[in-house]
């Protein structure tokens, strides 16, 4: 009899996976390797680890936690995980991975999956790597998808801002926050309009160059290339 218990133990002690998942994540454009890391993240999360490490993670698949690394930055920009943030009760924060958006595509739009999202065909992820010279961490990815989705911002006036960034040599997320917020403030909602804000700016702030330092001045024309395809 004792032996029998053991073994109900052990069926007690599993994890519940949606049938629904199993049976339409190739709908939702999912991969075998990000269906198993989603499934990974899941068993952590209900053993009480909601942040599992890249490293951690990657003990328990076949693949390196660097490919782990890449994975996990794959699924949040298609939206199918996020990094959100509670307060303990020391109310220090602590972040955890939210699978609530693969759930709500599962449950919500698995007869007619919905996965083509213009903002991540737009390119504006590797876009960002490519200026940036790495990948983004997850943290990055996820603030560009809440410019996205919160936001609202289009994926055009996204990468507008970023040239504005690299123009004024400043390259970093919380001054493209700081573009954003001002041209949504002042109204700006075309791509025309977020250059001639720039413009203006930069008029106001830079003073007369000399023609050396003019030569020395970086060649912007490759951003104007990416950019005439919005307008």
């Amino acid at each position: 009899m004792a032996k029998y218990q053991s073994f109900q133990d052990i069926v007690d002690n599993q994890m519940v996976v949606p049938t629904q998942l199993l049976k339409n994540y190739h709908q939702l454009k999912l991969s075998e390797t990000e269906l198993v890391v989603l499934l990974q993240i899941h068993r952590f999360r209900t053993e009480g680890n909601g942040f599992p490490t890249p490293e951690e993670l990657a003990t328990h698949l076949s693949v390196s936690s660097q490919e782990c690394s890449r994975v996990l930055r794959t699924l949040i920009q298609k939206r199918m995980l996020t990094i959100e943030q509670n307060q303990n009760e020391h109310r220090v924060l602590n972040e955890f991975y939210s699978l609530e958006p693969l759930w709500e595509k599962l449950f919500t739009v698995s007869s007619k999956p919905q996965i083509n999202d213009k903002s991540y065909d737009e390119n504006i992820f590797p876009l960002f790597e490519q200026e940036f010279g790495r990948p983004l961490s997850p943290f990055e990815i996820e603030t560009i998808n809440i410019w996205l989705d919160e936001e609202e911002q289009s994926p055009a006036l996204i990468k507008a801002a970023l040239r504005e960034a690299v123009l004024m040599s400043k390259l970093n997320f919380k001054y493209i926050d700081r573009i954003l917020r001002e041209w949504k403030r002042k109204g700006v909602r075309t791509v025309e309009q977020a250059r001639e804000q720039g413009r203006q700016f930069r008029q106001g702030q830079s003073p007369v160059k000399t023609s050396k330092q003019e030569n020395k001045k970086r060649d912007i024309s490759l951003y104007y290339n990416w950019l005439e395809e919005d307008s």
